[in-house]
């Protein structure tokens, strides 16, 4: 019964999020205690309901904070016209054609993942793009799933997340894993470039090429407003370039907590460009809504996933996606292990399933002739269609930053991306032997 409730919890989240009866927000808090309630009144579990959501709370709370700073430093830096150059060269670069602003979306989100922090690819990415799609009139839906696509599959290098989680759950060699994930990663950022041209040409011949002259593309640079020209230190350019590298590295080296560098990074920055107490303040009080509502989804996301893992819900997930397969099919267990973490990242967080379901899929796939490694691989076929979670937290920064329907941005997402990449996983894996379609 606890599997059943555990399904259900998911299913009315799910709809409540579709229909847009409730905010992320509050169905990430609300629905996991109304089914905490019922269980508890049930006999299914205690009724302990407080500490279970305060044990996932303290498991979030620190990339709530964590994105609360992240938000915080780039929208400063935003301010102060760090990533005015980049926009500036986007829009020379495009010249009024939808399909090279398609294209430098997708090349411009893969290389900004590198850094493997989604939070700051999100913010870079759309402070960049964001003015271009709205003066060419394109549709920003197109700006946010072409660069979560581009961002899931960088996302698999080792530096990401997920990959990192895979190896220490089955005890993998990371260089392998890596050279492993090469081919993959390089054919399925191709698909999506043929993705980004395909939708370009759309938009292409739905609004056609605006010339542009000289003339039009300086207006298009200047900064008419004097509120923000008033913000903006053009001066500062370098040093604010050298802080924010300074911070991608130490991010990707990994020796301290990223909570810790978006703080000082922060205060930093306000320093350099805002020197004046009420200057901070201004800068502070303009950018603090956009960072509280992505730390408040983060919150309730805790929740959600405290209750889920106290009540013993999580667990029954686990159990049972492990037990849906019949052993006669069992020579397929790789791809039935792709198929299932596709499922599985989006209704778990990447912890809860490399941790919890993927040990219990792997010793099953073992029995069938399986490898450690080649069931790595194919868990992370999933990955695909993982950014797509609302239980991700940057993707509320990139949604917040284009302005588009959380559904909407799913099943377009889902739809022109997440399929078309999980078949390039399972096909190419298994041309170049990551793991084979059978046994």
């Amino acid at each position: 019964m606890i599997t059943v409730m555990a399904y259900a919890l998911i299913a009315v989240f799910m709809v409540l999020i579709m229909k847009k009866k409730l905010t992320p927000f509050v169905a990430l808090a609300v629905v996991p205690i109304v089914f905490a309630i019922a269980g508890s009144a049930m006999g299914y579990w205690s009724n302990d309901i407080g500490k279970f959501a305060l044990d996932g709370l303290k498991t979030t709370s620190v990339t709530a904070i964590m994105l609360l700073f992240a938000v915080l430093f780039f929208t400063t830096m935003i301010d102060a016209g760090l990533f005015d150059p980049l926009s500036n060269a986007m829009i020379r670069f495009a010249k009024g054609d939808p399909l090279k602003v398609m294209v430098a979306t997708v090349l411009l989100s893969a290389g900004v993942s590198f850094n493997g922090d989604g939070t700051s690819t999100m913010i870079i990415v759309c402070s960049a793009l964001v003015p271009i799609y709205k003066k060419l009139n394109m549709k920003m839906l197109d700006l946010a799933v072409l660069t979560i696509l581009a961002h899931s599959v960088m996302n698999l290098l080792p530096w990401g997340g997920p990959t990192a989680r895979v190896i220490v759950a089955l005890g993998l060699n990371e260089a392998e894993v890596l050279r492993g994930l090469v081919p993959i990663m390089v054919a399925a950022e191709i698909y999506i470039l043929v993705v980004a041209v395909f939708m370009g040409l759309s938009e292409r011949k739905r609004l056609g090429i605006t010339q542009l002259s000289e003339v039009q593309l300086n207006e298009m640079l200047t900064i008419a407003d004097p509120e923000i020209q008033s913000i903006r230190r053009p001066k500062m350019i370098w040093v604010n370039l050298l802080i924010v590298v300074v911070a991608i590295a130490m991010l990707v080296e990994g020796s301290i907590k990223s909570a810790i560098i978006f703080l000082v990074g922060t205060t930093l920055a306000l320093l350099v460009n805002y020197p004046n107490i009420k200057e901070q303040r201004a800068r502070i009080e303009a950018n603090a809504p956009d960072a509280l509502q992505v730390s408040l989804v983060i919150i309730s996301a805790g929740i959600f996933m405290g209750i889920l893992n106290g009540t013993g819900m999580a667990d029954a997930i686990s159990k049972s996606m492990a037990t849906i397969i019949p052993p006669s099919l069992g020579q397929y267990w790789g791809l039935f292990t792709g198929v299932i973490s596709c499922f599985g990242t989006v209704f778990l967080s990447n912890d809860a399933f490399y941790y919890g379901v993927l040990p219990v899929l792997a010793k099953a796939g073992y029995n069938y002739g399986f490898t450690p490694m080649q069931l790595g691989f194919a868990s992370l076929y999933g990955q695909a269609f993982h950014l797509l979670s609302p239980l991700v937290p940057f993707i509320y920064v990139l949604l917040r930053m284009t302005d588009v329907d959380m559904w909407e941005w799913q099943k377009k997402s889902a739809l022109i991306g997440g399929i078309g990449i999980f078949i390039i996983y399972v096909v190419v894996g298994s041309i170049v032997g990551l793991c084979p379609i059978s046994l």
